[in-house]
């Protein structure tokens, strides 16, 4: 058996090409997108789809530069402007532009629709002072941009609202003398957002009635360090929780977060803002800051509490498992006691009791990046309706105490300026009883008693026996008893009761005489 060459057999109706047909096909792709081929001007340097074209005192990116490539730097050139012509070619397969070290004043409209497919954008190291509004609106798969080293004292919140997919925002050396709240609230917030840079800029506080609507996993990303705040609780309190939790913004940073103290003399003294030492804030305060950023849950017995895992690894493939302050595992679908975890991360404790309280501790698990958090939340139960009737029986107390008070204050005052004084009444009823008795003794004596002397008027001011005359009646049948005028009775006993006066003196020294009356024959 032989083996000769044979043709390969050809389709009826197919013309195989010949080498000079084939020859012409590469001639016309390689005229028709010289770009493809892999061209590199002079001022770069290219590794494939890496193109540098660094210090080459350039002014826009050169326009025969290969459309596939994926990494393009053009740092340390003279590129002042970003318009829609600087890039003059559409590089659709780039993912990182990095311009840094320009001279770059401004960025206007339509200056990335040539990339449309951007990630990683570096304008770092030139001279914005604005970001306004609609200038990276194309790019919408963006994850990192870095304008850290620049001149920005106003950052348009629209300008980065169309960033769905942004994760790391570097504005560090910078003029921002407000913190970019609308980058986490608002209608231009960025949900993906987990690392924002604005060290050493001239922010002086922090909005602390907004901060808490900041969720725990962007918290975690926020750098505040070497910017001039003043001297606050609320503010110590906040990088004293995130210093707990160990956030890396923090821990890594202590000893360049700083506040200033201001003294009477108008100066300012610069004070690192992580001691315990100066500050003097109250528990309280801390705790308080603490309760607003929904890390310590307060719960009444008996009504239901909801505790979220605020943790920064939490998506569609995370696993929650919750830890209690008796070391019980608690995990979807799985009730122990009163307690139910959801699948998204949320505790529920359903009639909560005392025992309950304590620190609850959520673990975190991302089985797609293989990272976990652990997230800590206190919770304090108490009873709300036993504190509010202690509360009531303590005011019904002190309202009782106060009415005494107020009733015995009104009594005394009743009875040392409404009631007449007894001394006078008294006096006045002693003067008419002994008008009524002077006339009786003046009937009685014989004589006036005025010649009576001092001294026996003296003796007979204590004497208390009346002698009185039995009046003769031609009627019988009184053997021998004495009869008495018609006040007898109550004359009798106004004098055995009534007290000497000195106006009187005479009046009752002849009604009580020594010298007994005698009859008259």
């Amino acid at each position: 058996m032989s083996f000769g060459p044979r043709a390969l057999p050809t389709l009826p109706g197919v013309v195989r090409p010949g080498c000079r047909e084939l020859l012409c096909l590469l001639v016309i792709a390689a005229t028709a997108s010289p770009g493809a081929a892999g061209v590199c001007p002079a001022a770069c340097v290219c590794a494939t789809d890496i193109v540098s074209c660094t210090n080459r005192n350039l002014s826009k990116v050169p326009g025969s530069l290969f459309r596939l490539i994926k990494r393009l730097d053009l740092s340390y050139n003279r590129i002042g402007l970003l318009d829609p012509e600087w890039i003059p070619v559409s590089f659709v397969k780039l993912n990182t532009l990095i311009v840094r070290h320009n001279n770059i004043t401004s960025i206007s409209a339509g200056s990335f629709s040539t990339t449309p497919n951007l990630k990683c954008l570096d304008l770092s190291s030139n001279k914005l002072k604005t970001v306004k509004s609609a200038v990276f609106q194309e790019l919408k798969d963006l994850e990192v941009l870095l304008l850290y080293d620049n001149h920005i004292s106003y950052l348009d919140p629209s300008a980065l609202g169309g960033l769905s997919q942004l994760q790391k925002l570097y504005l560090s050396g910078n003029s921002l003398t407000q913190f970019p709240m609308d980058l986490y609230v608002g209608r231009f917030k960025l949900a993906e957002l987990m690392f924002l840079d604005v060290s050493y800029n001239r922010i002086s506080s922090i909005p602390m009635h907004h901060i808490n609507l900041v969720p725990g996993k962007q918290l975690r990303g926020i750098y505040l360090h070497g910017n001039p705040f003043i001297c606050d609780c609320s503010l110590y309190s906040l990088l004293i929780f995130w210093y707990r939790r160990h956030f890396s913004s923090v821990m890594d940073f202590k000893n360049d977060y700083t506040c200033r103290l201001w003294s009477g003399s108008r100066q300012s003294s610069q004070l690192l803002l992580l001691q315990d030492s100066f500050m003097n804030c109250s528990d309280s305060v801390v705790n308080g800051s603490f309760r607003a950023l929904g890390f310590i849950h307060e719960a009444q017995v008996g009504e239901r509490l909801v505790v979220h895992c605020d943790g920064k690894t939490g998506d569609g493939h995370t696993d929650f498992v919750w830890v209690g302050p008796d070391n019980r595992v608690l995990e979807p679908e799985k009730e122990v006691d009163n307690f139910h975890v959801f699948y998204n991360g949320s505790l529920v404790i359903e009639s909560p009791r005392f025992e309950d309280a304590g620190v609850y501790s959520c673990i975190a698990m991302n089985r797609q990046r293989l990272l976990n958090e652990t997230v800590d939340v206190t919770v304090n139960v108490s009873n709300f309706t036993v504190s509010r009737s202690h509360a009531h029986e303590a005011f019904n107390t002190a309202f009782t105490t106060l009415a005494a008070c107020v009733a015995s204050i009104v009594l005394v005052l009743l009875y040392l300026y409404l009631t007449p004084c007894p001394c006078k009444c008294k006096t006045k009823r002693q003067k008419n009883m002994l008008n009524q008795s002077n006339a009786h003794s003046s009937i009685l004596s014989p004589g006036p008693a005025s010649d009576a002397s001092a001294d026996e008027r003296k003796a007979g001011a204590g004497k208390r026996v009346v002698f009185l005359e039995p009046l003769k009646e031609s009627a019988a049948g009184q053997n021998g008893k004495v009869r008495l005028f018609a006040s007898e009775t109550v004359l009798a006993e106004g004098i055995l009761k009534s007290t000497r006066v000195k106006s009187d003196s005479d009046s009752v020294n002849s009604v009580f005489s020594d010298t007994p009356f005698v009859a008259s024959t």
